[in-house]
């Protein structure tokens, strides 16, 4: 049994919220032990002309400030999602916000994109860039909308004027359930608008090597309303797409107290749900648009099953709360395990084996 599991009964005791802070202390403090990790080759992956040492990174939200960058590649991850950071410092919806069903592995959170805003931000990434021996791995920049801005374009915008040259790639996040109104911009119209805002200030920004820009799309989503995104992704020349954020479904397996929660939905039940999301649409899409696949990872085989189904990577979150900070190296020692046991030379033979 690692620390963290013996530890786990006493943080389980802590309030959510609280706990997540103190493991951020930890993790700045050096207080987690870690060191330089061995990626291994089968796993290593191009796309977007950037170098993931492994496929598996860390879902925004774990690092709203972009403060333990670097303890978090050390960990082992291919690739860390800082974020979701608004333009002005807001503090999110009222407390208690983060609810844990251990028997279920799950986690509701109803945050509403709680950070310290765009200055504060943008002083982490400079000072994580400013190390003379930056680790390797990739650093995406997770952005979104304060709850009060009427004009969502305005926010998202000056987002990528003021940190694109820091990002080797930027996500537009349109499919939290805690910001009003943020889904509406999950639709065909909206989202060509805001896309084309986004990628022209890029354009302007970034004269060269611009940083790939994804969007991320809720798994709540009909058969209609799937194919009209897979069709605005692709008109709209968007580098990659995120699925999925969390979900409003509340299956009848959570325990009672914790469904009754408002918030979004992470952990092992939206696993199947978001894997079957990442399988439409890798199909509808005909295999033309990178996909991150998440919901529910906490294995190698959950990993292995989201890059079958369309994911060319894959990200964590909640897996960390279950099972701790070591989780990222079980999860790539048990997919390269995976690929060799299926004949893969590489993990890119993987994607989409079972979409096709």
């Amino acid at each position: 049994m690692n620390l963290y599991k013996k530890m786990q009964p006493l943080l389980f005791k802590i309030d959510p919220e609280n706990a997540h802070g103190m493991t951020l202390k930890a993790l700045k403090a050096g207080l987690v032990p870690s060191g330089k990790p061995k990626h291994d080759t089968i796993l290593k992956t191009m796309l977007w002309n950037r170098n993931f040492p492994n496929p598996v990174g860390l879902a925004a939200g774990f690092d709203k400030n972009a403060e333990i960058i670097a303890p978090m590649l050390k960990l082992g991850f291919g690739a860390v999602e800082v974020g979701t950071v608004t333009p002005l410092p807001q503090d999110g919806n009222p407390r208690p916000r983060v609810f844990r069903d251990l028997a279920n592995q799950a986690v509701i959170n109803r945050m509403g994109f709680p950070n310290g805003g765009l200055q504060v931000f943008k002083e982490n990434i400079e000072h994580y860039l400013d190390k003379k021996q930056r680790l390797g791995g990739v650093v995406g920049i997770n952005i979104g909308m304060n709850k009060d801005q009427s004009d969502p374009a305005k926010d998202y915008a000056l987002l990528m004027q003021s940190l694109a040259p820091y990002a080797d790639y930027v996500t537009i996040n349109i499919s939290s359930p805690n910001t009003p109104g943020l889904r509406d911009l999950q639709k065909r119209a909206p989202l060509l608008k805001l896309i084309k805002t986004v990628m022209d200030v890029r354009a302007h920004v970034c004269k060269y090597d611009p940083p790939p820009l994804l969007v991320k799309f809720a798994p709540d989503l009909d058969d209609a309303q799937l194919g009209e995104l897979v069709g605005a992704v692709l008109d709209s020349g968007i580098d990659g797409v995120i699925l999925t954020n969390t979900t409003l479904d509340r299956p009848p397996s959570l325990t009672p107290s914790f469904a009754s929660e408002k918030g979004g939905l992470s952990g092992a039940p939206l696993k199947q749900k978001s894997t079957e999301i990442i399988r439409r649409f890798y199909k509808l899409s005909k295999g033309k648009v990178p996909l991150i696949g998440l919901g529910g990872i906490a294995s190698g085989q959950d990993a292995y099953d989201k890059i079958k189904a369309g994911a060319s990577l894959v990200q964590l979150y909640t897996s960390l709360v279950y099972e701790g900070p070591y989780v990222v190296q079980k999860i790539n020692s048990e997919l390269a395990a995976l690929l060799r046991r299926d004949g893969f030379s590489h993990v890119s033979e993987a994607v989409g084996v079972e979409a096709r």
